[in-house]
């Protein structure tokens, strides 16, 4: 799992964006690394762009980005826009509150190759009281959509419970009360063919909050489809990956994943051994 963040004061006097800013800064490919303020979705007035390069180790051996790795990016950018607008980490550990990602849907539409600098946008499209919807748009250089995340995060406090979210992250990314549900991934049982692997959570997975990387999930997701013959529902294009954080893994834990055939696609359940508690939760499909 991993946060994202907000603003403690509100929006800057003036905030360029796409439509108002001019020409070049409206039609640039590759908006830079730095990233800048942006309105990349109608209506919602927040927003956040920035380029991302696919580097050698992104890329998988087919030579495109992996999913975790667009996965990765958009919890990035999410991070920088929130910095951006004033709640940085420091912030967030002074008050003992952080975001964390209760649910992604990411759908792939064309690889990405390794070397391509993708124009990445980032809004806070709505939220409802408990929690937050952001949506993100890859765009290659010629501005094909290259992929689209929708991800549902929630506010913790230092004891992992549920907060209402404050009214300043209103002020600082202005959106829309929601009446849609936050995304959930129900699966049966896995059947007595399912194909299974074991995990054990290493060091390297662990992210600041020291849980789990919630795009670290995906590449284990991956790993056991592809053992159950799924190979090609995690590099075709275009696919699906929709993934439910019912809990957090730490150092030390030991995993079950196992995946099989379920409707159109593969369902995927990662449990703890210790106690057999759900995970993740995730459905592939093409």
């Amino acid at each position: 799992m991993t946060r994202e963040s907000g603003r403690r004061r509100g929006m800057p006097a003036t905030v360029p964006d796409a439509a108002s800013a001019g020409p070049d800064l409206a039609l640039a490919p590759d908006p830079g690394l730095a990233g800048r303020a942006d309105r990349p979705v109608a209506g919602i007035d927040n927003g956040y762009l920035a380029g991302y390069r696919v580097r050698f180790d992104e890329a998988g051996a087919d030579g495109n980005a992996r999913t975790g790795t667009l996965l990765r990016y958009a919890q990035d950018i999410a991070w920088r826009h929130s910095e951006a607008l004033g709640f940085d980490r420091t912030w967030y550990s002074e008050r003992d509150r952080w975001w964390v990602v209760r649910s992604a849907d990411l759908l792939i539409l064309a690889p990405v190759p390794m070397g391509t600098t993708l124009r990445l946008a980032t809004a806070v499209i709505g939220h409802r009281r408990i929690w937050a919807r952001r949506r993100g748009e890859f765009r290659m250089p010629d501005e094909s959509v290259a992929a689209v995340a929708t991800v549902d995060w929630v506010l913790l406090d230092e004891r992992g419970r549920i907060l209402r979210i404050p009214d300043d992250f209103g002020t600082a990314f202005p959106n829309e009360a929601l009446t849609d549900d936050i995304v959930r991934v129900a699966l049966p049982p896995a059947p007595p063919d399912a194909v299974g692997i074991e995990l054990a959570v290493r060091p390297q997975d662990l992210d600041p909050m020291a849980h789990v990387n919630n795009a670290t999930y995906v590449d284990w997701i991956e790993e056991v489809a592809s053992a159950a013959g799924a190979a090609a529902a995690t590099v075709s294009t275009p696919r699906r990956i929709v993934l439910e954080y019912a809990a957090s893994a730490e150092l030390g834990d030991r995993l079950r994943a196992v995946a099989w055939p379920d409707d159109d696609g593969w369902a995927v359940r990662l449990s703890r051994l210790a106690d057999g508690v759900d995970i993740v939760r995730a459905r592939l499909s093409r």
